[in-house]
């Protein structure tokens, strides 16, 4: 699951912010 969140967060563009598949904003 970890692994999961942390591929999703450098799909996304922004840095700070960070989505997982579930809609869930994780800071990072």
């Amino acid at each position: 699951m970890l692994n999961h969140i942390v591929l999703m967060g450098r799909l996304t563009r922004d840095p700070e912010l960070r989505r997982t598949g579930s809609g869930i904003p994780v800071a990072s």
